[in-house]
């Protein structure tokens, strides 16, 4: 009797969790996709900026090098207005420049929060480079990734905890905890390939919404050539850490700058 409650329990846990997530979706106003979400974009802006002060604290807080952190800002608004980001989508964009120096890194919040280390800024040769890191993630905010990974997370936890209620057994408990921790590493294999395939639109993103702006797509092929020379040292750059490598970036970034302009890059870019 007791293996049969927690079967039904398992069954109806996982059961829910399931409607649950694929009752939640919406269509993204930039993609056209349908993607599973359960926040409105109200939601992920709030979730964004409460966010916000605590990930720049990571990173020494705001660079007080105020020249460079207009700078940054300038590039990413002008990204936003070529690309008519402000219209297409509610979120609220905010650029900003973070005080490490040591650190290899650029990130983007829900809502239109994003950030750049000064590490990351003082190894980039050019403006174009500059909005060829800062499009990439507004590529993430634009493709929703972190909504998405929100509710695929909490997909996978409570199918995760429906698999432990099911294996487990009390007088083997060790066993259950086995095979839920199978369960949890099958989770994030999930995770892991769907933040690759995040990583390939936000590069197919930056490859869009550069030109608008008058940069260079190809320029962010030489922030991603920076990125493998840097990791050639006991020290690897953190964005190649938190961005997972889907492969060969940079042939794939050449893949898409070909799809995007088969006649050639349009004169008159800044490179």
């Amino acid at each position: 009797m007791r293996l049969n409650y927690r079967l039904l329990l398992a069954l109806g846990i996982a059961a829910f969790t399931l409607i649950t997530y694929y009752l939640n979706s919406s269509v993204n106003p930039v993609t056209g996709e349908k993607q599973h979400v359960n926040m409105s974009a109200a939601q992920e802006i709030s979730l964004g900026l409460q966010a916000a002060p605590q990930m720049a604290q990571q990173y020494g807080g705001l660079s007080p090098d105020t020249r460079a952190a207009t700078a940054v800002e300038q590039v990413g608004q002008r990204l936003v207005q070529a690309n008519a980001l402000g219209q297409k989508t509610q979120y609220r964009y905010q650029f900003h420049l973070l005080a490490d120096d040591q650190t290899i890194n650029a990130f983007a919040l829900p809502g239109g929060q994003v950030f750049i280390t000064m590490g990351l800024l003082k190894n980039l040769t050019s403006e174009a480079q500059l909005a060829g890191v800062l499009a990439h993630e507004v590529g993430h905010v634009v493709g929703r990734h972190s909504a998405a990974q929100v509710a695929k997370s909490q997909l996978t936890q409570g199918l995760t905890g429906a698999a432990a209620i099911a294996a487990y057994d009390p007088d083997r408990p060790a066993t259950g905890i086995a095979r839920a921790a199978a369960a949890a590493m099958v989770a994030k294999l999930i995770s892991l390939r769907f933040g690759r395939d995040d990583e390939l639109q936000a590069d197919d993103f930056a490859v869009k919404f550069t030109p608008a702006a008058g940069y260079d797509p190809r320029a962010m092929i030489g922030v991603m050539q920076m990125l493998d020379r840097q990791g050639g040292g006991a020290r690897q750059p953190e964005f190649l850490s938190t961005h997972p490598n889907p492969g060969n970036r940079i042939g794939e970034l050449q893949k898409e700058i070909q799809q995007a302009f088969p006649q050639g890059v349009p004169a008159g870019l800044k490179p």
